[in-house]
């Protein structure tokens, strides 16, 4: 079982995939979790997969076509399972098979890559979700726990001589246009939550319509040698 203890009145944990789908983000809840105990062998299906980029998505098509034991298979029932319900919503779920993410070193004093803790956004309303089956896990961070690293005067400071003009309300749609304003450091003594292992999340993202704040969340350093298995939409 995940520990949401230690994280007040963010996360709201629910007992099944249509009370996930259909409740939905009120006051300080940002983040919803149907905590799930998974039967089956989900390292098999990544040791089947073939890996040819860090990154590669994963057709329903390539679950069917492996050989799989009957852990494997149980398995594999649960991740279609999760994907076709996800679709049947009205989502557009992907599975990937993860070694890395790409590391940004473009601005070293700002990196702007899924290792560092930010918020996700859309024009339009709607939910991110995510299942780790297999490998490292993400992380979420309390609002209360995270700065906007845009507002933290040394940052800012480089900000602007990247900028390199003094048009304040360009600077602000500058900001947006290379998304530095979606992420966040780390207060001192901070405690990121764990996403765990088989268990189904829902995260408050920004979006017009939004009524929470959006939930800051990061993807985790890779263990050495061991591939993710994700579902994200």
């Amino acid at each position: 079982m995940i520990n949401t203890s230690h994280s007040d009145a963010q996360i709201y944990c629910v007992t099944n995939f249509e009370e996930l789908l259909s409740t939905p983000f009120q006051g300080e809840i940002n983040a919803m979790c149907w905590n799930r105990k998974l039967v089956g062998d989900f390292s098999e299906i990544v040791k089947k997969l073939t890996l040819n980029e860090n990154i590669q998505i994963v057709h329903p098509k390539d679950l069917l076509e492996l050989k799989l034991s009957e852990q494997g298979q149980l398995a594999r029932e649960i991740l279609l399972n999760d994907f076709n319900v996800l679709k049947a919503h009205g989502a557009s779920p992907t599975i990937n098979i993860i070694k890395n993410y790409e590391s940004d070193d473009a601005f070293p004093f700002f990196p702007t890559d899924v290792y560092s803790f930010h918020v996700d956004r859309s024009p339009i309303a709607t939910d991110t979700f995510l299942c780790t089956y297999f490998g490292a896990s993400s992380d979420i961070l309390p609002n209360s726990q995270g700065t906007q690293k845009i507002l933290i005067p040394e940052i800012r400071s480089e900000l602007k001589k990247l900028y390199g003009e003094s048009d304040e309300e360009g600077f602000e749609s500058f900001l947006s246009e290379f998304f530095f304003d979606l992420h966040y450091q780390p207060k001192p003594n901070t405690n990121p939550i764990s996403l765990g292992n088989g268990h189904i999340w829902k995260l408050a993202i920004d979006h017009p319509e939004s009524k929470v704040l959006p939930c800051l969340h990061r993807a985790p350093k890779e263990n050495t040698g061991e591939n993710r298995l994700l579902l994200i939409c």
